[in-house]
């Protein structure tokens, strides 16, 4: 019950910081594109989730991390990059609107980006598990690599008081530990260090690498979440590489 509670009392204030009208908001973007040589071979990266991918108040379109690990392969292969994404979108929405097509188009990499609204919005941890779960094991069954980036601490987003804080660090911790293990079910999937590393302790420590609502990241915090995710990546590439369909 307690858990229970918690969520429900998280939402209710998370809802309450939303609503700042001293604070500026920011469109989602689509950080979709092609990068690298068209001569060289294709690889195609479908991206699912959340704003953490649509990336409102990124000033510089280029510098949205998935963009930029689209880059960091780009001398080898010609990456066609798909983003899916949607702001505010939980697991249960990836689901509703985002696997069918990702399916469909087949992608040697898939990446994960859902968890977060589920967290702040007082979702059952174990609904979130189920529904990610069925996420990677569909991406999985397609032939992707997958990488799941899982919940970072957001207890970190300065928009929140400090009592808030404290309490969406405590779900977010929970909902990247049932994300690591859903990731740990599956071969074919990989997730980033979200917890304990140097992007999450500096998060709470910089300010510039926040956008100017103080909720998303801005175009340095997405620079070095590019930094983090790079072995990941370059791991899931391996996995969807061995898989038939590339």
């Amino acid at each position: 019950m307690l858990p229970l509670v918690a969520g429900a009392y998280l939402a209710g204030q998370v809802m309450r910081a939303a609503r700042r009208p001293d604070l500026p908001t920011y469109p989602n973007q689509d950080p979709s594109g092609m990068f690298g040589d068209p001569a060289l071979p294709a690889v195609r990266v479908v991206a699912l989730g959340d704003s953490s991918v649509t990336a409102p108040g990124v000033e510089d379109l280029e510098n949205v991390w998935i963009r930029g690990l689209a880059r960091s392969i780009a001398d080898r292969y010609c990456v066609e990059l798909i983003s899916l994404a949607v702001g505010g979108a939980r697991a249960r929405d990836v689901l509703d609107g985002q696997i069918h097509e990702a399916v469909r188009l087949q992608p040697i990499v898939a990446t994960v980006n859902v968890g977060s609204n589920d967290a702040l919005r007082g979702v059952r941890l174990s609904a979130y598990e189920r529904r990610l779960d069925t996420i990677v094991e569909r991406l999985t069954a397609a032939g992707a690599g997958v990488m799941v980036w899982g919940v970072g601490d957001l207890g970190s987003i300065p928009r929140f008081p400090h009592v808030l804080q404290r309490l969406a660090a405590a779900r977010s911790r929970a909902f990247d530990a049932a994300a690591r293990t859903v990731a740990l079910r599956y071969p074919g999937a990989v997730k980033v260090h979200a917890w304990g590393s140097e992007s999450s302790v500096r998060f709470y420590q910089e300010p510039d690498l926040w956008a100017g609502d103080l909720f998303h990241a801005g175009d340095a915090g997405h620079r070095m979440l590019a930094e983090a995710a790079q072995s990941t990546f370059e791991a899931a590439l391996a996995i969807g590489l061995r898989k038939p369909n590339a």
